[in-house]
């Protein structure tokens, strides 16, 4: 097994194993996720696609099954797949031990956080494609999405998964390799790094999960209505 698949499947086991929780029951759910993930997946696979062929980012052999579909490694066309159903799953878990946890309305802050912050790098750095594209994905998702009831549970999950984040995207980006699995251009990214991971991962795992929990909770108040 090669690194990169050992984290994927390593990422996954734990939130798999307890979806069978009966305080959380996730595995009613996967109907939704599945759905869900298999659309965001898309764009986010074309994008990453793109991305490959154009130099911005790119994977070290030394780490990878080395079968690939286009020229993305299996393993990251399965991180689309793994990442969404934690995060979701991560959801749940919050919704069903955190009873208390909207008391306090701070999510119009920490959408405002986001929103200009990503203008401001925008401005600042909208030749990076990386940086750009990012950033602009996440202001334009969170004006269509920061009003939604969910969008303070979204938060909670979002702040929660910096744990995993950090310690998954750490691994992918040479925290504890002699080389990066998952290597960036120079030309664009900013150049700040949170150890290894560049700062605009902060934003790319915003703009894919933001909508995957809108398609979630659409997809699953429909089937309740």
């Amino acid at each position: 097994m090669s690194l990169y698949a050992l984290v994927i499947f390593l990422s996954f086991a734990g939130p798999f194993a307890l979806s069978f929780d009966k305080k959380v029951s996730f595995y009613k759910e996967w109907s939704f996720v599945f759905i869900a993930t298999l659309i965001v997946a898309l764009p986010f696979l074309i994008w990453d696609e793109l991305f490959t062929q154009w130099g911005v980012w790119g994977f070290n052999a030394d780490y990878l099954l080395k079968i690939y579909i286009g020229r993305l490694p299996l393993e990251e066309v399965l991180f689309f797949i793994v990442i969404p159903y934690n995060f979701i799953f991560l959801l749940k878990v919050v919704q069903a031990y955190f009873p208390n946890r909207n008391k306090k309305r701070i999510a119009p802050v920490f959408a405002f956080v986001f929103l200009t912050t990503s203008g401001l790098w925008m401005l600042l750095y909208g030749a990076n494609y990386y940086t750009f594209l990012a950033t602009f994905l996440s202001a334009t998702l969170t004006i269509l999405l920061r009003n939604r009831k969910w969008y303070q549970d979204f938060m909670w999950t979002y702040l929660l998964c910096l744990i995993p984040f950090f310690i998954v995207n750490g691994i992918l980006t040479g925290a504890f390799t002699d080389a990066p699995i998952v290597w960036y251009s120079a030309k664009h990214i900013i150049g700040w790094r949170m150890i290894s991971i560049p700062f605009e991962d902060l934003y790319y795992n915003y703009a894919l999960l933001l909508p995957l929990t809108w398609l979630y909770f659409s997809l699953k108040n429909r089937k309740e209505n």
